[in-house]
């Protein structure tokens, strides 16, 4: 990942500070990559890309099985994971800027160690206010994990082994954005969906502990406190940027499209023609193997053919997959599905990549913001897109999402090939 924002992955998008806050004449005592220390530094931060982003999706395909315990509509049933997203958006802005003044090793861990434990609470939830008060919270705490891990690896890991510690980090959010869905599924049709969210809390604790007693304290990082008006003139610098407002919309349409899709393709499976159950249900997840794979070549698309092209391809293949799926045929359905997950993951790897190239030194902040639109995109627009579900089924939803791709394409379209990171 050669980079110099690191190529996310599946909605992970797990971005932050990369900063080395010493002083020039300290000589940084590097984790080398043939050591115990980078086996150990590297297992734990795939514990921690694993427990957070299984955490956050796994109620995805758990969202039909709402309304029937809680008498709750689509969209109310959608809020649990929109508030997730939601309050892990704004978490992430203000771990990007405040995680300074902790140690790295404690806040990540605290971080996991809560999350877990406020699953537990949404598992035993027996009102819906709870749960979704539970899952709030989960999002919030689970800020201070993608906004510190990206920080401590650009640290502690010699530049030289940077990319493949990095990878098995980014590989754990992956796989635990998977697991967190089919797992899910699967749990729950054979136990219930209290269970399932038990049985993933309870692993996630064992993660967290497995992170603590494996991640080395760091030896390149001192706790500092930088002013707060600071930031905000970082922010303010950023958001007044035409290159980054564009990515950020762009970034915003990508997980709109992408989130309201899977919310609501659960629905659509469990209901007329289809019947699916859980099991067959979580099985639609299994696409995300296909995003995996073109996040990874999407940096080298844009290399080849330029960050607008691709850009604009994405929402072309979105479009073009959001058309097959308002076919009857599973076949084409789910053929349509994997072509708009191939299409939000070269899409978020062009745009996430354009951030890093287009913010000049504040990388960190510039990042965080795009993780803010990011999943607001995904919490506002998860979630009203179950106003579509109900009042004019999945043809809505595909109106809405279509919507969205063109909003993108239009942006896509206007992004000039002369500005900086454009190609």
């Amino acid at each position: 990942m050669p980079h110099s924002m690191p190529q996310p992955m599946p909605e992970h998008a797990p971005i932050a500070a990369a900063v080395r806050p010493v002083p020039e004449e300290f000589e940084p005592n590097w984790i080398t990559g043939d050591s115990a220390r980078f086996r150990r530094a590297s297992w734990a931060l795939f514990l921690a890309g694993f427990a957070s982003f299984s955490l956050i999706y796994c109620v995805q395909p758990l969202l039909p099985e709402f309304p029937a315990d809680f008498g709750v509509n689509a969209a109310t049933a959608a809020l649990a994971l929109s508030l997730t997203t939601g309050a892990l958006s704004f978490a992430i802005l203000l771990s990007g800027a405040f995680a300074q003044m902790f140690s790295r090793k404690s806040l990540m861990f605290t971080s996991m160690m809560a999350a877990a434990l406020c699953n537990l609470v949404a598992a035993s939830s027996g009102s819906w206010g709870w749960l979704l008060a539970a899952r709030a919270v989960e999002g919030f705490v689970l800020g201070g994990v993608p906004a510190v891990a990206m920080a401590y690896l650009a640290e502690e890991i010699e530049p030289s082994s940077l990319g493949r510690a990095m990878g098995l980090y980014v590989g754990g959010t992956a796989f635990g954005a998977m697991v967190g869905r089919v797992g899910m599924g699967l749990t729950s049709a054979y136990t219930s969906w209290h269970f399932a969210m038990y049985a993933l809390g309870a692993a996630c604790v064992a993660a967290a502990i497995g992170f603590f007693v494996l991640l080395p304290p760091s030896q390149n990082f001192r706790p500092q406190s930088v002013p707060l008006g600071r930031h905000i003139h970082i922010w303010r610098q950023h958001l007044s940027n035409p290159v980054l407002l564009r990515l950020y919309a762009i970034g915003t349409m990508l997980t709109s499209v992408f989130t309201t899709v899977f919310n609501y393709s659960t629905f659509r499976l469990a209901g007329e023609p289809y019947h699916l159950n859980p099991t067959a249900i979580s099985m639609i997840f299994l696409t995300y193997a296909l995003g995996i794979v073109a996040s990874s070549k999407g940096g080298k698309l844009v290399d080849r053919f330029g960050r607008r092209a691709m850009l604009i391809a994405t929402f072309v293949i979105i479009l073009v997959g959001m058309a097959m799926t308002l076919i009857t045929s599973i076949v084409l359905m789910v053929l349509g599905i994997c072509l708009i997950t191939i299409g939000f993951f070269i899409g978020h790897s062009a745009a996430s990549s354009g951030v890093g190239a287009s913010s000049g030194a504040a990388k960190s902040h510039a990042s965080a913001l795009y993780l803010l639109f990011y999943y607001i995109g995904a919490s506002f627009t998860g979630w009203a897109g179950g106003w579509f579900w109900i009042h004019g089924g999945w043809g809505a939803v595909a109106g809405l999402t279509s919507a969205c791709a063109v909003v993108g394409l239009i942006v896509g379209l206007s992004y000039e090939r002369g500005v900086a990171g454009a190609k």
